[in-house]
């Protein structure tokens, strides 16, 4: 704990980005004995002068301890380099952040996500083409990642939370700091249970024009794969995909009419080598996310709660009444009205009229796993 304050100091500090910090470790093994030492030092270990007076600033002004207590207090969780729970795919590119402040849960499943990205001016086709693949990434357990602005990126935010899906919001601000503010109530949506909201900035930190270029390559880091929906030809979503090629990731673009100014970007990429994509599945398969499409199918098929748990045990492929359900497990008719609604949604049961439910499926036969198909599972595993 006493170390990870001065990891927050180190990234208030303006000028000293991940290469410094980075030089600062891996000469004085940590950013403790960094923060104390001696300014000679630190200009041979390659601190410019605006580094330094920026640095020396804020070791006679900043009371790291009540800095670290403010962070805390707003429910952020602070990430390091040096934290198992630090996004590993993040942390392979060539300039992750040292700090990132985290606001709601990032979860292993997050390791499968894909960025979607867009325009701000989106048309209705853009915003079909939108939901479409979202609704698809969703139900195939795949996590969004996208920017929370205006246009392609809130409505791919706000359809994975209408699922119940995983979806992360990176801010080119602090998180105290939510923009556009329309989008603040999406945004709590995103963090109390769908999600999380990710910036490398500080609280306070305001929304300016010079920190969304750098925030695009966190988007591409957390994603195995990039889309874009609709962009200009000078979009901000344009640049997310430039990192995403350095970071090695996949892109993908959505044709659109080569009429329309919003499809100029996806367009143009695909004339570039970006995969030409029309539904989701050009996706899973590129990406060999099927496997994880799969395993949520069979998630999806059991029972996931107490409730849902009583239920199942007494439903069959003949149908029950719902009055009959509740007598069986004990439940409330709330209790027993709302598990039903959910387990229909996630496909378990089915109303066949007159209040009476059945399983839509059976428990699936458990079959031998050929050692061909086991070595493919574990090599995917282990990505």
């Amino acid at each position: 704990m006493s170390e990870l304050k001065y990891w927050l100091g180190f990234n208030i500090v303006k000028g000293i980005g991940p290469a410094k910090v980075q030089a600062l470790l891996d000469y004085y093994g940590d950013l403790s004995a960094a923060w104390v030492a001696p300014e000679p030092q630190l200009v041979r270990i390659g601190l410019d002068q605006r580094a330094l007076g920026t640095l020396c600033e804020a070791r006679n002004s900043l009371d790291l301890d009540a800095e670290l207590a403010k962070v805390e207090a707003s429910g952020i969780q602070l990430l390091t380099w040096q934290m198992p729970e630090y996004p590993a795919y993040l942390k392979e590119t060539p300039t992750p952040p040292p700090l990132l402040y985290v606001a709601g849960d990032l979860l292993e499943v997050d390791r499968f996500a894909v960025a979607v990205v867009g325009t701000r001016r989106l048309t209705s086709y853009g915003r079909q083409m939108t939901k479409d693949l979202v609704t698809g990434l969703v139900l195939s357990g795949v996590t969004v990642v996208s920017g929370l602005a205006r246009g392609i990126d809130a409505v791919a935010h706000k359809t994975a939370v209408s699922l119940g899906g995983r979806t992360i919001a990176v801010l080119g601000s602090g998180l105290d700091c939510i923009y556009p503010a329309e989008h603040r109530p999406l945004a709590a949506q995103i963090k109390e249970g769908n999600g999380a909201l990710i910036s490398e900035y500080g609280l306070g930190v305001r929304p300016e024009a010079k920190n969304f270029p750098p925030r695009n390559r966190i988007i591409s880091g957390l994603s195995l794969g990039v889309i874009v929906v609709e962009a200009g030809e000078r979009s901000g979503a344009l640049i997310t995909t430039n990192f995403a090629l350095e970071q090695n990731r996949d892109v993908f673009a959505v044709p659109g009419n080569v009429n329309s100014p919003a499809s100029a970007g996806p367009n143009k990429l695909i004339q570039q080598g970006a995969k030409l994509i029309t539904n989701v599945d050009d996706v899973l398969e590129e990406l060999n996310l099927h496997m994880v499409a799969e395993k949520t199918a069979v998630q999806l098929a059991l029972p996931g709660s107490n409730e849902e748990i009583a239920l199942y045990t007494h439903l069959s492929a003949q149908p029950v009444h719902i009055d009959e359900l509740r007598r069986a497990t004990g439940l409330s008719s709330s209790d027993v009205s709302s598990t039903l609604t959910l387990m229909e949604l996630k496909g378990m049961v089915q109303q066949v009229g007159g209040m009476n439910y059945v399983l839509c499926r059976e428990p699936e036969p458990v079959y031998e796993v050929s050692p061909a198909d086991k070595n493919k599972t574990e090599s995917f595993d282990n990505e």
